[in-house]
């Protein structure tokens, strides 16, 4: 068996050594059609704020260069598109995260106690007037995405609304 693979190797080898170079270059011919540069990479739009956090099975957020989160910042105007990334391995039902943004004076402590009893609807109340925004609930290895315009200057909280989950995973997003 080992002295069929030298074989083909070696025969593949000499079979590239003699396409490559055996082969004259083309001379150039003048062409009259118009050359078109290649586009160049756009980029990135400055009124969009790219937003990654990933939330582990330690009950933990990051940003994305792996630092605690607990506080995110935009300008008043962008549009945001924040990115959830689950790094753990534990399934949603066990260790499930989402990021929910309340609106103004929504006391943390009794939203989170609200959404721990809706797991139907993946621990986000049902007609809830008190959340701007919020991810869909991932389990380990899962990722969402989302995009919104950024609410009016000012500071809000935002949470993982899984059981008990808010304690440790909580911060103010801040637009300025």
């Amino acid at each position: 068996m080992k002295t069929i693979k030298y074989v083909l190797a070696s025969v593949m080898s000499i079979a590239l050594l003699m396409n490559c170079g055996g082969e004259k270059k083309k001379e150039e011919e003048p062409s009259n059609q118009l050359k078109i540069k290649a586009a160049e990479p756009k980029k990135a739009d400055e009124n969009v704020a790219n937003i990654v956090i990933t939330g582990n099975d330690l009950m933990q957020y990051h940003d994305s260069n792996g630092n605690p989160l607990k506080e995110i910042k935009i300008k008043a105007g962008q549009k945001v598109k924040l990115t959830l990334r689950h790094i753990g391995t534990l399934d949603k039902n066990v260790m499930g995260h989402n990021v929910v943004i309340l609106k103004p004076g929504v006391d943390m402590a009794e939203f989170a106690s609200l959404a721990s009893t809706e797991k139907a609807n993946d621990y986000i109340p049902v007609d809830t007037q008190d959340v701007i925004v919020h991810t869909k609930l991932i389990g380990g290895g899962e990722t969402t995405t989302i995009e919104f315009d950024a609410p009016a200057v000012g500071n809000y909280t935002f949470l993982c609304s899984f059981p008990a989950h808010f304690a440790m995973m909580n911060g103010i997003f801040i637009v300025e």
